[in-house]
């Protein structure tokens, strides 16, 4: 039975898969055909990641389509229920990358505070000349301890997210639809561990609160932060964004900035991709990745092994 892993799978997935008798397919096929090659090579199983889109139409003309995969959380690039009404295993690995995501986050976190991104940026250019100026530039960084993040989506990614922040000894405070109270449990290496209770309480009186504010959610018909919330958060706030894109005005985004009211955003994420606008693009007050939230060795393994067992046990 063959697999086509159209947007990469991990080398340890793809061993799990034909240790279980799949042939793993690594080809990268255009959009426009993974339909026929899905047809052409008699594939039974299609994996993806955020490039590839398993629309309608793919699935329609795919009648030996008998699983779709997503290596990752977020399945906004998937027909799921349209996908189940046709018979077809819709699976995904929800608790694979939430590390590698969390760690992203304060990447962009500590690369806000102490300027690391406009830094990175200025030194190469003027460090030799300019190096006292710059000094005094970047003087002014602030420490995350003992200040308040606020996670808007406090499932898995979020829960991630919390503990490190908790850890660091920061205030952690969330806004979640779906889930009112969660317990979080701060492991360590020696096998101790603490575990605190974070209560869901409103957007509005999170955008109030938070120093920083991180988002974990998935894609919206409508922006979560616009002009508006931007308004109620406190001035100097800093704004991380490694869900997706499309929650945040990036235009009311690049006014905030420019007016002082952000301090600084982490993107990872954009409205327009793969090409975000150039005025977030050259923004000096913005730390970018490229999407890149579950792209770490270690995240990659666990999607491809998760993949693979899940796989195995609905088609063996």
């Amino acid at each position: 039975m063959k697999i086509l892993a159209n947007d990469g799978i991990s080398k340890s997935g793809i061993l799990a898969l034909e240790k279980g008798g799949f042939e793993v397919i690594t080809t990268k096929v255009a959009q426009e055909q993974v339909a026929n090659f899905v047809n052409e090579n008699n594939i039974a199983v299609v994996l993806v990641r955020s490039a590839t889109k398993v629309r309608k139409d793919i699935i329609d003309a795919c009648p030996g389509l008998k699983i779709i995969g997503r290596g990752g959380v977020g399945m906004d690039n998937i027909d799921v229920d349209y996908a189940k009404s046709k018979g077809i295993h819709v699976i995904n690995t929800p608790a694979s990358s939430s590390e590698s995501v969390a760690e992203l986050v304060f990447a962009h976190l500590f690369s806000g505070v102490r300027f690391l991104h406009d830094s990175n940026r200025n030194m190469p250019l003027e460090g030799d000349t300019n190096f006292d100026g710059l000094k005094k530039a970047y003087a002014n960084g602030i420490e995350l301890r003992g200040k308040t993040l606020g996670i808007v989506g406090i499932g898995r990614i979020g829960q991630a997210t919390a503990k490190m922040a908790l850890a660091l000894g920061m205030k952690v405070i969330a806004a979640d639809s779906f889930i009112p109270q969660v317990d979080v449990k701060v492991e360590f290496f020696d096998g101790q561990s603490i575990t605190t209770n974070i209560v869901s309480q409103s957007l509005e009186s999170l955008f109030k609160d938070a120093d920083f504010i991180t988002l974990h959610v998935p894609a919206q018909d409508g922006y979560i932060i616009g002009e508006k919330e931007l308004a109620i958060m406190k001035d100097g706030v800093g704004i991380v964004n490694c869900a997706r894109g499309g929650v945040i005005d990036e235009v009311a985004l690049v006014k905030a900035l420019d007016s002082g009211k952000v301090l600084f955003a982490g993107l990872d994420v954009f409205e327009n991709e793969p090409t975000p606008e150039m005025a977030i693009l050259m923004n000096h007050k913005i730390s970018l990745t490229p999407h890149i939230g579950a792209a770490t060795a270690e995240a990659q393994d666990r999607i491809g092994t998760e993949l693979a067992s899940q796989i195995i046990s609905i088609l063996t």
